[in-house]
C-alpha cells in the first residue's frame, strides 16, 4: 500500500506544483489531472520511478540528479505519448523550448526533474515515509477505489471528447 500512497501524494503535490507554475508564469492554469481530484499522475509516477532507482544512485546526487531526471523525463514522454494514443489529449507542447523531443520532453524540464529528483530523495520524502506507511489499510483501500473511479471517468471522459476542458472540477 505504500506505493499506492507515495503514488498519491505526489501526484498531488505535482498538482499544486503545476499551479503554482502557472501563476508564476501568467500562464493558463489549464487542469492537467483527474477529474475530481486535484492529483497530476504524471508527477506520481515520476517520484515512484526516481525512488526505486538504486540505493547507490541515490546515495549520488549527481547520479540522482542524472537519472533522476532521466526517469522523470522518460516518464513524461511516455505518459505524453499514453495521454495523445489512448485519450487523444495533449496536456503540454514543448515546441519551441532547447531540446525538445516531439513536443513531449526538452531540456529545461529534464533539468527541473533533476533538480526536483535531488529534493524529493534528499528532503521531502525523509520528511514523509513514514507518516505514509502508517496509514491503516481500510483506508488505502477506500482511497484506492476513489482514485480509480476518478481516473476511469476521467479517462472515458477525455477519450469521449478529446477535450481537456471536459476536466474542469465537478465542484
Amino acid at each position: 500500500m505504500i506505493w499506492f500512497w507515495i503514488f498519491t501524494l505526489y501526484s498531488f503535490l505535482g498538482f499544486l506544483l503545476e499551479v503554482l507554475f502557472a501563476r508564476l508564469t501568467g500562464s493558463r492554469p489549464d487542469r492537467k489531472c483527474l477529474m475530481v481530484l486535484p492529483l497530476c499522475p504524471v508527477y506520481g509516477l515520476g517520484a515512484c520511478g526516481i525512488l526505486l532507482l538504486p540505493a547507490a544512485v541515490r546515495a549520488r546526487p549527481l547520479a540522482l540528479f542524472l537519472l533522476g531526471g532521466l526517469t522523470a523525463t522518460a516518464t513524461e514522454y511516455g505518459a505524453a505519448l499514453w495521454y495523445e494514443r489512448a485519450l487523444h489529449v495533449s496536456f503540454w507542447d514543448y515546441r519551441g523550448l532547447p531540446g525538445s523531443v516531439q513536443g513531449r520532453i526538452c531540456l529545461p524540464f529534464s533539468l527541473a526533474w533533476g533538480l526536483l529528483a535531488l529534493l524529493l530523495v534528499y528532503r521531502i520524502h525523509p520528511l514523509l515515509a513514514s507518516a505514509l506507511a502508517s496509514i491503516p489499510v481500510p483506508v488505502s483501500l477506500m482511497a484506492m477505489a476513489t482514485l480509480l473511479c476518478d481516473f476511469l471517468f476521467s479517462s472515458l471522459a477525455l477519450r469521449a471528447t478529446g477535450d481537456r476542458k471536459v476536466l474542469r472540477p465537478l465542484f
